[in-house]
């Protein structure tokens, strides 16, 4: 079914990371003040590459300092890695250079594209999981890691809606664009839940089909919650609420499987105060712990 195709990294990269086995926040720009009064006991930090592709300003002096304190996730949002076009080779060397600059010790990107021509969308769009499609993406993140010289993970969707052409499972597609190009995989967790309850899938088969071995990081992440046009529940993947109880469950699940990884409470909409991140974080950091006994 698959074409043979050697990664350009070697395979046993594929779940590297440098961060520690510990819980991080996303670094919002309204809490730098605080972080650097109180340096929170907390394993990392993660910023979104895009909002850094600037030579300097305030964003830069700030993240500077708190790079001096913990260690940093870099999660990319605009690569395009399942375009259909080429990469954007200046945004490619503009992540390079950013990369080179803070030395992060995890990169990730997307399993979507969020372009066409020379139109950026500013959404995660979902791909028909096919051979073309596949061939695709591991050139990209084979394009990806060749330039930044190090291996990335990818991250996997929350999808709405699957294509008719699809010739893949989703968990088959991804397995096989790592096993193909060497990177690993970050396991947003709430993305699995998110597209399990939309497409009416077991949540805990969907993990189990993944290749878990290669996890480097994990994210955890709110959802909204609607109906769609049959009457059916709908989860939207918005970072805007605390994270759920079900995906705090499948979490426990997760590690059950894989042991202690570094994971990150995530929230991009409606940010609370500090302290409110902190605790989640800090719920984490506990299940973390417990983990430590774990294969």
């Amino acid at each position: 079914m698959f074409s043979h195709h050697e990664p350009s990294l070697p395979r046993t990269q594929a779940a590297r990371t440098e961060l520690p086995a510990r819980a991080g926040l996303g670094l919002k720009t309204g809490h730098f003040l605080e972080v650097l009064g109180s340096i929170p006991d907390l394993g990392f930090f993660e910023v979104h590459a895009e909002n850094y592709m600037v030579a300097g300003g305030p964003f830069h002096h700030f993240l500077g300092l708190i790079r001096e304190q913990y260690p940093l996730s870099l999660h990319g949002v605009g690569l395009s890695i399942g375009g259909e076009g080429p990469l954007d080779t200046g945004h490619l060397q503009r992540l390079a250079e950013l990369i080179e600059r803070y030395q992060p010790q995890s990169f990730s990107e997307h399993l979507a594209w969020s372009s066409h021509g020379p139109v950026f969308l500013n959404d995660l769009l979902p791909l028909a999981y096919d051979t073309p499609t596949l061939n695709r993406v591991c050139a990209h993140i084979d394009q990806v890691q060749n330039t930044l010289k190090r291996p990335m993970l990818l991250e996997n969707p929350a999808t709405y809606l699957a294509f008719r052409d699809s010739t893949l499972d989703e968990t088959d597609f991804i397995s096989e664009v790592i096993r193909r190009s060497g990177c690993g995989l970050l396991l947003d967790v709430n993305n699995v839940y998110v597209s399990c309850v939309n497409h009416q899938r077991d949540p805990l088969a969907y993990l189990d089909a993944l290749p878990l071995h290669a996890v480097g990081e994990i994210h955890m992440a709110g959802f909204a919650e609607d109906c769609d046009n049959l009457g059916d529940r709908l989860l939207i993947d918005d970072h805007g609420a605390p994270v759920d109880q079900a995906v705090w469950r499948l979490y426990r699940q997760v590690l059950a499987r894989i042991g202690p990884v570094p994971t990150l409470i995530e929230r991009d909409n409606q940010v609370p105060a500090f302290d409110v991140l902190l605790a989640e974080a800090q719920q984490a950091e506990a299940l973390l712990r417990q983990a430590e006994g774990a294969p």
